[in-house]
This record gives C-alpha cells, structure tokens and sequence, in this order.
C-alpha cells in the first residue's frame, strides 16, 4: 500500500497515502445518514444533478495515467474517468469495504485453487469516442503498466501473473502476456503463480482500467486519457495541477451502479497551502461553497474552531482508513536482538502522549493491535503488553532487569523530520519522555524524509529502534501482513518492509493458506489469529491509527465515507 501521505503499498512504499489520505472505518460526516444519500450541511436535501464541483488540493494529481496511478478502488479523481473490472461499493461505513462488479458482471470467477479468475464484461460499455470497450482494451491497458515508461502502479501483478515478473510491456515485447488470455470481446482469464484469493481486490487497481491501443501514446497519454468512466479529462495543465473533467455522453449509468456523477464540471487546483484551503472551505464564498479536498485534513486548531461552530461543524467528515503507525525493531541490531528489552519498550510506551503528538483523540486512536481496528481486516483484539493508557515504566523495569540491564540502557529512535503527526518529532518526544520514565535513555535521529525511508527501508543500513507507519491497498489483512511478516519479502537490494526480517516458515504458510481462501470472511478471521500470534514476538509496538477530518463546502451535498478510503467518496457528491 502506499504508506506515504497519499498511498502505495511496496511503496506504501507506503504507505495510505493512501497518505495521505488515507483513513479507513470510517462514518460519514456529522449530518450524514450513515450510508448512500447522506447529506451535510447547510445543502441537505435530495442531491441534483449539474452545476460544477472545485477541488482544492496541496498535491497535484501528477501522473495521470491508469498504469502509472497507485489507486486501490478510491473514491478520488482517477476513479471519475477510469473504470477497472472490479471496484469499492460506494456505501458509508462497512459496507463500503466490499469489492462489487464495475466492468465486469461479477467480482471474477476463480478456478478451484484460486489460481484463474475468469471475468465477464458487461455488454453496452463504450470509450467516450463511442467505440466499445472490449476484454483486449483491458489487457493491453495491464500490459502497458509493465513499461518502465510508465512505472509507478502498484506491483501485485508484477509478482502474481505467470510472466509477470520478466515481461516488460507492449512497447518491447509485441507478444504480450500469456497468461491473460481474451478468448472473445467479453471475457478475459487471468492465470497466477499461486492462488490469490484476493484478486478481485486487486481488479480495482486503475491498471485494470481499459486502454484502446489505437490512442496509446506512451508517456504523454496522461495528457489525454481515453475515459471508460462519467468524466473525461478536457484539460490537464502542468501535470495534474490543475485538471478540469467534463461529463463524458457515451458513459452509461445503466452499466455503473456505483457512480452518481451529479455536477456536469469538475475543477481540480492543486498547489495551494493546507490552511488556505480549510480556510477557504469554512467561507465558503462564490465557488468554494460548493468545493471540497481530497488530500487535506483539519488540523487541531481548525478543528479547535469548528468545535465552537454547529454551522461549520456538520459540514466535517469523519473517517478512519486502514492504517497503523508504529514502532519498529531490527531486531539484527543489538539490543533488540533480546525480546525482553522489545518487551520492556512495549509496556513503558505512553499512547497517552502519544495520541496527544499526533493531534489528539479527534486525530489519532490508540493502537495496541498491528490490524486496524475494522472486521474486514480481521481485527482481533489482543494487548500482549497492557500497561493501560499511560504506560508502565516499573514494569519495564523488571524486564530490563531481566535483561541484563539493571541501570537502564541508551538507544537511538529513527524519525523523520517532516511535520506530519505520524513519524514525526513530536511522535518521537512523547516516546523519549515516556521510555526515559523507565530508564531508557532515548537519543532521537530526525532525518530528512528521503533520508528517513531510504534508512528504515534498507536490510542493510536499518536502525534498531525507528518510527514507521503501513496502510493497505485494500480492506483485508494480507496486504496489511504480508509485506511486513513474510519472510519471502525479505529486500536485499531494495525497499524492504519487513523491518523485522522476519523468516518463519510457519507464519509463511499460514499467509499461504490464508491466500487460497475466496471466502473473505474466513480470510478475515485467519489474518487476525496470525496478528495476534506475531504480536506475541514483539517486533514491532502499535501506536495509534489515524483519524480523518475533513471540511466541505457549504453547497455539498451527499457526503458518504467507507470503511475503505475514510474519506469522502467524490463519485457521490452532489453540488446545490
């Protein structure tokens, strides 16, 4: 999952952002109804259809290329002109954790090892051109994701097609791949390495989004995307920083259950300030009144203002998304290679202070699980380590003691420098003070942020003792898990998630197993026993998940949040 402030997985490599924007369980606003249809604000009532919806944003919607895109089913721009196999159900709250058919007539059909998913599409689907959208337009659209041109997506099939890993897209190898075969205009077979019970998951990544060969025109086809979904791109200027969306007339909505597409226009500026932009949304003047963000978050004093303003405080999503912050050990590094000092971090830990770094109980939720806390990640409460909501330094002690350092002992903490509330150096103060009430003396390493990851990332140069964070590319547990626990995702020479290096076979069986299940409740309930069985080891001390707050123009309408992005799903809104 992306785990930086916007999303990527190997990247999240990372890291939600999805980060950010990133949130996952998530309820809808104040005023939401709490699922499809809720309102906010000041434009309750049935939502319309017309007018033009403004989105203000600090990052730019750079790349705007199905293969280049690191989306997992969002609720977000690329989502209005891309359509993929599968998609999220646009519903608030936990039913919007569910994978539902966007292209295709279901959510794929696997053989009885999970090893092929078949997929049919659904007839009457067109390109804003007009031409039909055909299973080799889909194919070819997950080809060209394989050029190095046009790198940037997320990775899974890179590792999970047959071919996949030494194919190197259309542009080199006219052949294509081989194991995605389209036997006919409507039906395309995928065929893996090994079973993926999570594929339809996967099938909502935007390089499942159709591509007509004839309009491919490499790198500058971000330009100019040929839209499959309502809107389609009429300008793009300076890479995505500002991206204006007009409705596209051969989009059916009798073949998108998902998409409202309410306003005709769609105006995306990016590069703004994020206390310009919340300012902006709170006046609400002229077309800011009928604006909403899709990559900024309140901040404590915002939201310090909006709790003494009902008007301002019914137009505020809230959301939760996916995502963990933590503390990670090496534990190759001396002295985290013993598993009572670990332990002895993990009960003098204060998630108290804490919570309080990262923005307080409105921004951050204390976290004593590595799951997030919703089901369909398989969420099982466990506390191996309980020393209540402020820590228990005496603890501690004793099993520093039993350690062998009697007199307490010096570490070093990894953090970045960056202002974000999650790895940053107020996160790293509340955890010095706290450890210090123990006896460990906590010398803090800020570095800047390339610098940071490059660190935590690397097998060979990652710290003992670091600050680190994961969200995943979609609601379920094995791409929460896996890339950090699985031994078989061990780095040598690259990013490397699994900060422990952690190598069991059994918990690499167990994720095996898990993987050949297409019962997604099952699933659930396997990643969540094998949470609680690694966090028995202590190579890692959950510190909170984040919190989504998110104002809207007074004008907005419609304001639903999943449990899966945990923030307000765009394809939905509707403008007064």
């Amino acid at each position: 999952m992306r785990q930086s402030s916007v999303v990527s997985r190997r990247v999240a490599a990372t890291a939600v952002s999805l980060v950010l924007t990133l949130g996952v369980a998530a309820c809808a606003g104040p005023e939401d109804t709490g699922a499809k249809g809720g309102t906010s604000g000041k434009a309750a009532g049935a939502p319309q259809k017309g007018g033009t919806l403004t989105v203000l944003n600090t990052e730019a919607q750079t790349d705007f290329d199905p293969a280049r895109l690191y989306t997992s089913g969002g609720g977000n721009v690329p989502s209005l002109v891309f359509r993929t196999l599968t998609t999220r159900n646009r519903e608030a709250g936990a039913a919007g954790t569910q994978v539902v058919p966007d292209l295709a007539t279901d959510t794929g059909r696997p053989n009885k090892d999970a090893t092929e998913w078949t997929y049919t599409l659904k007839e009457g689907l067109k390109f804003e051109d007009g031409t039909p959208i055909t299973s080799a337009d889909i194919k070819y659209g997950i080809e060209r994701s394989f050029a190095a041109e046009l790198s940037g997506g997320a990775p899974y099939l890179r590792d999970w097609l047959i071919g996949g890993d030494t194919y190197q897209g259309p542009y080199k190898d006219k052949k294509g791949l081989a194991s995605i075969v389209t036997p006919d205009p409507r039906t395309i077979v995928f065929k893996l390495k090994k079973p993926e019970g999570e594929f339809p998951f996967v099938a909502t990544q935007t390089q499942f989004a159709p591509v007509p060969k004839a309009k491919d025109t490499g790198a500058t086809y971000e330009e100019h995307p040929v839209s499959s979904g309502p809107y389609k791109v009429v300008k793009n200027e300076n890479d995505g920083e500002r991206l204006t969306l007009e409705r596209n007339e051969h989009w059916d909505a009798e073949t998108d259950e998902e998409r409202k597409a309410y306003p005709d226009r769609i105006d995306v500026r990016s590069g703004l300030d994020e206390a310009v932009i919340n300012q902006r949304l709170a006046t609400s003047t002229g077309a800011d009144a009928s604006a909403i963000t899709t990559d900024t978050n309140l901040g404590p004093a915002e939201l310090a203002q909006v709790g003494s303003d009902k008007a301002l405080a019914a137009r505020v999503g809230t959301g939760h998304f996916g995502f963990t912050n933590y503390i990670a050990f090496n534990p190759k590094v001396k002295p985290f290679d013993n598993p009572k000092v670990r332990q002895a971090i993990s009960y003098a830990i204060n998630r108290t202070s804490v919570v309080n770094a990262a923005g307080g109980s409105a921004l951050a939720e204390p976290a004593t699980t590595f799951l997030p806390e919703q089901t369909a990640f398989g969420f099982t409460p466990y506390d191996h380590f309980p020393a209540g909501k402020t820590g228990d330094p005496e603890k501690a002690r004793q099993l520093l003691k039993e350690a062998g350092h009697p007199n307490g002992l010096t570490i070093t903490l990894l953090h970045s420098t960056a202002q974000n509330r999650t790895t940053s150096p107020e996160i790293a103060t509340a955890v010095q003070e706290a450890l210090g009430k123990a006896g460990i003396t906590v010398k803090l390493d800020g570095q800047q942020p390339n610098s940071f990851n490059e660190k935590r990332w690397s097998v060979k140069d990652a710290p003992g003792f670091f600050l680190s964070r994961w969200g995943a590319d979609w609601p379920a547990g094995g791409p929460f898990l896996a890339p950090i626990f699985d031994g078989r995702q061990i780095v040598a020479n690259g990013s490397n998630y699994n900060h422990a290096q952690l190598n069991d076979p059994a918990v690499n069986k167990e994720i095996d197993e898990i993987n050949k299940l297409t019962d997604l409740k099952a699933a659930a309930a396997r990643w969540g026993a094998l949470d609680k069985k690694i966090g028995e080891q202590a190579l890692d001390v959950p510190l909170f998940h984040p919190v989504y707050k998110r104002l809207v123009g007074k004008n907005v309408k419609n304001v639903v949040i999943s449990d899966w992005t945990g923030v307000l799903d765009i394809s939905q809104v509707s403008v007064k």
